[in-house]
């Protein structure tokens, strides 16, 4: 089988700079390997996602010259539109015995002594996993409705990143048990996504290297789901003067302001720069860089972009 990637935004706000780089790596990885590129659109949260921002997100794709095989305002390729796949998971998962219902708040989680990861993320310490049937009762009338966590073993995850090199976690004691489904019923990202990239038949997934934590949870849990976990690139995030990541409720350099202040080519050029494909930035189609592409120049740390 052939490279199989995938470019999967949240249509939730115009992209900055730091997407489109992911954009361009993932378009790239796919193009020089002669393989395909699946569009698909993260709007689970429908509240805070919209079609519109789909659209426009599409056009600014285009504009920049990186094109898709499949995908896009699709109901097969919308995340809002595959709930049926996310719920046969679920179930799976329930039969293995490895979800359990949680009652706790965010400032409860955030509030217990459990650890923290270094990105400030709770590590859950199992608690409601103790719950007995009796105390679920009482929760559920009060009010509470609980989200659902999946049982994290007591597990080192190794992987082989494309672009990062080696990573691994322990699943109980760096990840712990994590959300699978909402309070709100809503199916959580982490299911979702594994189960989107195996039955889309993605093999490669290029994503930012915010994600790389949220790795060893996914190949776990393609493995626990009988799927082949896919290949992972992640690439440096873009850093901001002052060392903030790039962030659409920043509205920092997103495409609204690029397009007025750059042509398809330079734009593509600075991202280039940025990817360590060209020496410095200048005009380039995404096309004249499909010969010359290489993970090996994809810089692994963070880069601070300097704009004039």
């Amino acid at each position: 089988m052939g490279v199989r990637g995938r470019f999967a935004p949240t249509p939730s706000g115009r992209m900055h700079l730091g997407n489109l780089l992911a954009a361009l790596l993932a378009w790239l990885d796919v193009r020089s390997s002669g393989g395909e590129l699946v569009l698909r659109i993260e709007d689970l949260d429908t509240q805070r996602t919209s079609p519109e921002f789909a659209r426009q997100l599409m056009d600014d794709l285009r504009w920049l010259g990186l094109d898709w095989d499949e995908g896009g305002l699709e109901p097969d390729y919308m995340q809002s539109c595959r709930t049926v796949y996310y719920e046969k998971a679920f179930q799976t998962l329930e039969a293995k015995g490895l979800i359990y219902p949680c009652y706790c708040t965010r400032s409860e989680r955030m509030a217990a002594s459990a650890p923290h990861r270094d990105d400030g993320a709770v590590v859950y310490d199992g608690k409601c996993f103790y719950l007995t049937i009796g105390e679920r009762i009482k929760l559920e009338r009060s009010g509470r409705r609980p989200a659902w966590r999946v049982r994290c073993p007591d597990l080192l995850v190794s992987m082989e990143d494309g672009n990062c090199g080696p990573y691994g976690e322990n699943l109980a004691r760096d990840c712990g048990d994590f959300i699978v489904r909402r309070s709100d019923g809503v199916f959580a990202y982490q299911l979702a996504v594994v189960v989107d990239d195996a039955l889309m038949g993605v093999n490669h997934v290029v994503r930012g290297r915010d994600l790389l934590c949220s790795a060893p949870r996914q190949v776990w849990l393609h493995q626990v789901l009988g799927y082949e976990p896919p290949k992972f690139f992640h690439t440096p995030l873009l850093l901001a003067a002052d060392g903030r990541r790039l962030a659409k409720r920043d509205r920092d350099l997103d495409m609204g302001t690029l397009r007025r202040r750059y042509t398809a080519q330079e734009l593509t050029g600075l991202l280039a720069f940025y990817a360590g494909l060209l020496e410095r930035p200048e005009k380039v189609t995404a096309k004249e860089l499909v010969s010359q592409f290489s993970w090996a120049k994809v810089p692994k740390n963070d880069v601070v972009v300097c704009l004039s």
